[in-house]
C-alpha cells in the first residue's frame, strides 16, 4: 500500500464536532501553575486583530540576535475585572458562594444576580474550605465592543491565606492585566474559533475532490463504509458544524503591554473600532474572529524553546 500524501484532517480527539456551549471555557485551575506569589491565573481579554510589531531579537544564539525584525503579532484589548463573588470549595466541590457588595447598580440589568446573599467573607472559618475561587466580570462597557459583561471563574495562585488575603485586598475594587501578566512572558488563550456554520466534507475534513466523471457528486466521500456493520461510524467523514469550537493557543510570547496612549495603530482596527483600555501584543496569531472573547492563562505546559525567546518592543506597523 502506498504511502498516503494528504492525511485527512479534522482530529479523531475532538468529538462530536458540535457548536461550543459557551463563549469561555471551564478551566481546571489546579493544573495552571503561576509565577507570582499572589495574584489571578488569568484574565478575559477580546482580540481586536492583527497586526506586525517591529522588534529587536534579544533571544540567546538566535540567528537574529541583536537585530530588528518584524514580527505579526495579534492585538487584544483587556479591560478592567471586578469580582463578582467567592466560591469556597471543600473537597472538590462548591461549600459555598457568597456575593461581592457593592456592585455596579447597572449590572443587575446585564446579567442574572442572586436574590439572597449567603453570608459574608469574614465569616468564613477555615475548617469550612479547603481552596478558594473568584467569579470575575469584565468591564466591557469601557470599550466599543458591547456593554453585557463576561463572566469566568478564575483560580488564585499562593497558599490558601494569600487566596483569602488576595480576595479581601481586591474585592470591589478593579484588577488591571498589567497586575496579573507582564511583559515577555509566555500566555495561553482558551476560547473559540470562528464559526463557519454548515459546511461539507471538503471544506471539514479536507477529503480530497473526486473525478469530474463521478456519478453521485465530487465534493463528498466515495463510500461511507462497508456492508457490515450496516451503520455509518462517527469516523466517516461528513457535512455538519464547522467552527465555533473550544480550542486552546499555547506558550504565547507576550511582546508588549500597556495604555493606548495616542497609538495610531491602536485605532481604526478593521471589525474593531478604537482600544481605549490596556492592551496586549501577543506574537503571532490567536483562534476567533474579531471582538471574540477569550481567557489569557498562565502557561500550562511552558516549553524552553517558547520560554527563551525575548523580543525589545519598538512600534507597532
Amino acid at each position: 500500500m502506498p504511502t498516503r500524501k494528504a492525511p485527512r484532517k479534522g482530529s479523531l480527539q475532538f468529538w462530536p464536532r458540535k457548536r461550543a456551549r459557551k463563549f469561555l471555557p471551564r478551566v481546571n485551575w489546579g493544573s495552571i501553575n503561576s509565577s507570582s506569589e499572589k495574584g489571578l491565573k488569568g484574565f478575559i481579554c477580546y482580540k481586536a486583530g492583527m497586526a506586525s510589531a517591529y522588534v529587536k531579537d534579544n533571544t540567546e544564539h538566535s540567528m537574529t540576535k541583536g537585530k530588528k525584525i518584524v514580527l505579526p503579532v495579534t492585538i487584544l484589548e483587556c479591560p478592567s475585572m471586578k469580582i463578582l463573588s467567592v466560591r469556597f470549595y471543600k473537597n472538590g466541590l462548591v461549600s459555598k458562594e457568597i456575593l461581592a457588595e457593592n456592585l455596579d447598580k447597572e449590572l443587575k440589568r446585564k446579567i442574572k444576580m442572586a436574590k439572597k446573599k449567603h453570608g459574608k467573607i469574614e465569616d468564613m472559618k477555615q475548617e469550612e474550605y479547603d481552596d478558594v475561587k473568584i467569579i470575575c466580570y469584565s468591564q466591557v462597557k469601557k470599550t466599543d465592543i458591547k456593554k453585557t459583561p463576561d463572566l469566568s471563574e478564575i483560580g488564585i495562585s499562593g497558599s490558601l491565606d494569600e487566596k483569602m488575603s488576595f480576595v479581601k485586598e481586591n474585592i470591589g475594587k478593579e484588577v488591571s492585566v498589567s497586575n496579573v501578566f507582564k511583559n515577555g512572558q509566555l500566555v495561553d488563550f482558551r476560547g473559540l474559533t470562528k464559526g463557519h456554520g454548515f459546511s461539507g466534507p471538503v471544506k471539514r475534513f479536507g477529503i480530497t475532490l473526486k473525478s469530474h466523471k463521478s456519478e453521485k457528486g465530487v465534493r463528498r466521500p466515495g463510500s461511507l463504509g462497508p456492508w457490515h456493520p450496516a451503520r455509518v461510524t462517527f469516523r466517516a467523514p461528513m457535512a455538519g458544524q464547522l467552527g465555533m469550537f473550544t480550542r486552546v493557543s499555547y506558550n504565547n510570547t507576550i511582546v508588549d503591554i500597556g495604555k493606548p496612549e495616542n497609538k495610531k495603530a491602536l485605532t481604526n482596527i478593521h471589525n474593531f473600532g478604537n482600544i481605549k483600555t490596556e492592551y496586549i501584543l501577543v506574537r503571532g496569531s490567536v483562534q476567533g474572529p474579531a471582538k471574540r472573547q477569550l481567557l489569557a492563562t498562565f502557561p500550562l505546559r511552558e516549553t524552553k524553546k517558547q520560554s527563551k525567546k525575548k523580543f525589545e518592543f519598538i512600534e507597532l506597523r
